[in-house]
């Protein structure tokens, strides 16, 4: 059975959960009531100290959960409409382009190393965790985990 992850609080559930009851529509998250959960195609427990961000299928930020003020220095209302790559300045060894991988063919990608710098801010290190949406506004999930 499937689990999902919120990426505003890291509350985990399955997928039992999300549609308990009379309906099929799934449901956000029980924890906070976050819209977006992202289904984890096996298990996976983030850092404490990992930072969530949800794109679009443009690969603009949506959303910006639970550790990212604490990366990034940056607010929610500072990264809302902007390029992941751009706002986060990130940055894949060897010049990959993890985030446009997961987005063109629906793959995760774990364990990526990338530096952010955000806004200008002084560099850091980190692994990047890119999970992609599996229903039909695509999109995905940044999890930046400093190191």
């Amino acid at each position: 059975m499937p689990n999902f992850i919120c990426p505003s609080c890291g509350n985990r559930s399955m997928s039992r959960e999300r549609t308990a009851g009379f309906t099929e529509r799934a449901k956000g998250c029980s924890q906070c009531g976050f819209a977006f959960l992202f289904e984890l195609l096996d298990d996976y427990y983030p850092a404490p100290n990992a930072a969530f961000f949800v794109c679009d299928s443009d690969a603009r930020v949506i959303g910006a959960g639970r550790g990212s003020r604490e990366l990034t220095g940056l607010g929610t209302n500072d990264v809302i409409g902007r390029p992941v790559r751009e706002v986060l300045g990130l940055e894949f060894s060897n010049g990959d382009d993890h985030i446009g991988t997961a987005l063109e063919w629906g793959v995760r990608v774990l364990d990526k190393q990338v530096t952010v710098n955000a806004e200008g801010d002084r560099a850091e290190s980190a692994k990047a965790d890119i999970f992609p949406a599996y229903d039909e506004d695509g999109g995905l999930l940044l999890v930046l985990t400093p190191r």
